[in-house]
């Protein structure tokens, strides 16, 4: 009588492999091993892609880590608030005085500068009408710039903060073209109407985040 070759060995438990033809399986269709606890493999096992981790066929791939969480957008940022605050002093024909009137312009000025946490610079300018020579109308509108310096550092203004000028007659805010007779001293409806041209520009360009 023909003994079968499956007889004898051990058939232990490795788990359903329904629909794998690459080993052979027991009537429970549990994996079939022989003395050496090595699967007993079919005719289909070269052709096959079902190998097992278990009959040391395949090797089992670590599990894959698992993504890390994607970190929450950013909310949206502030945005910056950009300002710039100027203001005018005026000054008397041919003078480089501060008048009580611009002082108390820049007076206000330092008030409003000191409510943003960040001023990198003040620039001052200073300017002139075109009456006179126009290199005397230069160093006029210096020493109208450092005026105003000195004042804003007397408000407690570091000095190193504050970049001064020199524009001369070459920056008007009106022209007066209307008055009549000769742009000298002695014109003055002329003097009258330029008075705007005599002045200093203060400016800073500041920026703070929005609260």
């Amino acid at each position: 009588m023909a003994i079968s070759p499956l007889l004898g060995f051990n058939t232990a438990y490795a788990g359903e492999i329904s629909g794998n033809h690459a080993y052979v399986v027991d009537a429970g269709g549990t994996l079939v091993r022989d003395g050496s606890e090595k699967c007993i493999r079919t005719g289909s096992w070269g052709d096959s892609v079902h190998f097992l981790v278990e009959c040391g066929d395949a090797v089992e791939q670590p599990a894959a880590e698992p993504a890390p969480a994607a970190k929450p957008p950013k909310g949206p940022q502030p945005p910056a608030i950009r300002a710039t605050l100027q203001t005018d002093a005026y000054f008397d024909f041919d003078k480089a005085i501060l008048k009580p009137e611009g002082q108390a312009k820049l007076d206000e000025f330092v008030v409003k500068m000191n409510e943003y946490t960040q001023v990198d610079v003040l620039l001052v300018t200073g300017h002139t009408d075109r009456i006179g020579a126009e290199a005397y109308n230069m160093r006029l509108s210096q020493r109208r710039a450092d005026a105003v310096k000195s004042y804003l550092v007397s408000k407690g203004v570091a000095s190193h903060r504050i970049e001064t000028d020199a524009k001369g007659e070459s920056q008007p805010v009106v022209e007066c073209a209307h008055v009549k007779g000769k742009e000298n001293r002695h014109n003055k409806a002329l003097i009258d109407c330029l008075a705007p041209n005599r002045r200093v520009v203060v400016e800073a360009k500041v920026q703070r985040e929005q609260r």
